[in-house]
C-alpha cells in the first residue's frame, strides 16, 4: 500500500510539475526597476541569502514570485533530492523543510527562516522600501 501511495504522488508530481512551472512564469508579478547603482547594492546584500527549495512546491513558488517582484538575485538550491544541498539544509535546520531562507550575517553566523509567509515578510521588510 505504501509503495502504491508513493507511486501515485510521484506520478502526480511528474504530471503537474511542468504545469506548475509554466503557471509560475506566466503569473509572475511585474519586477521592481531600480537605478543600476542601487540594484548593485541590493545584489551585494543578496549574496548573504540562500533559498533552499523544491522546484514544484507551491510555497516555494510563492517565495520565488516575491523574489522576482522585488528583483532579488538570491541563490536558489534544490533540496528535493539527496545530495549536498539537502544535507546542508538538514544540518542547519534539522529537517528538510522548504522553503527555507538561510541568512548569513557579516560574522558568518547563519539564521534559518522557514515558512513562505515569514520569508516573504522578511524580504519585503528588508528590500521592499528600497526602490
Amino acid at each position: 500500500m505504501k509503495a502504491f501511495v508513493r507511486l501515485f504522488f510521484k506520478t502526480l508530481r511528474l504530471l503537474l510539475g511542468p504545469v506548475m512551472r509554466m503557471w509560475e512564469v506566466a503569473s509572475r508579478p511585474k519586477a521592481v526597476v531600480r537605478a543600476p547603482a542601487l540594484q548593485a547594492q541590493i545584489d551585494a546584500q543578496c549574496r548573504d541569502l540562500v533559498l533552499y527549495q523544491f522546484k514544484t512546491c507551491p510555497f516555494c513558488i510563492k517565495v520565488r514570485k516575491e523574489m522576482h517582484r522585488l528583483s532579488l538575485n538570491i541563490e536558489r538550491r534544490d533540496a528535493q533530492k539527496e545530495g549536498e544541498h539537502r544535507a546542508a539544509l538538514v544540518l542547519g535546520l534539522g529537517q528538510p523543510k522548504v522553503p527555507c531562507l538561510r541568512i548569513t550575517d557579516t560574522a558568518g553566523n547563519s539564521q534559518w527562516l522557514v515558512e513562505s509567509a515569514a520569508i516573504n515578510a522578511y524580504l519585503r521588510g528588508r528590500f521592499g522600501g528600497v526602490v
